[in-house]
């Protein structure tokens, strides 16, 4: 029996031969030592914001776990204040 073909996978795989073929073309047109240079040159600056993205990511989690300890003290500090029905009327 025939398998059924999905159209949406076939369009798919499609635009991603399209587009992988134009990527091709665009670094093809180049001379090789230009192209290869390019490439290199694309990779150091996404490497380099791959490292901010990764320090913003520690950042933020430095962040999170300052914002839990700071509550945990608010919340020991307020443990330990009397509350106003412990303390003696003021006349």
């Amino acid at each position: 029996m025939e398998q059924a073909k999905d159209p949406v996978a076939d369009v798919t795989n499609a635009v991603c031969d399209a587009l992988r073929y134009l990527g091709d073309a665009s670094y093809a047109i180049l001379p090789r030592d230009v192209a290869h240079n390019l490439g290199e040159l694309k990779k150091s600056f996404l490497a380099s914001v791959r490292t901010l993205i990764d320090k913003d990511i520690e950042w933020i989690d430095e962040r999170v776990a300052g914002g839990d300890r700071m509550r945990e003290e608010w919340k020991s500090t307020c443990a330990h204040e009397p509350t106003s029905a412990t303390q003696d009327p003021v006349n």
